[in-house]
């Protein structure tokens, strides 16, 4: 399944990744809107 990662700051849709899983992904990564690292969504 592919899933949109959504920066919890700003809400832009930043990155995509392929799950196996029906969790919700947390993940730490670089949002360019933001210009720094914050923490991305999967948007399931």
């Amino acid at each position: 399944m592919k899933v949109a990662l959504l920066c919890t700051e700003c809400g832009s849709r930043n990155y995509t990744t392929q799950t196996e899983h029906n969790e919700r992904l947390v993940i730490k990564k670089y949002c360019k809107t933001c210009n720094r690292h914050t923490t991305h969504k999967s948007s399931i």
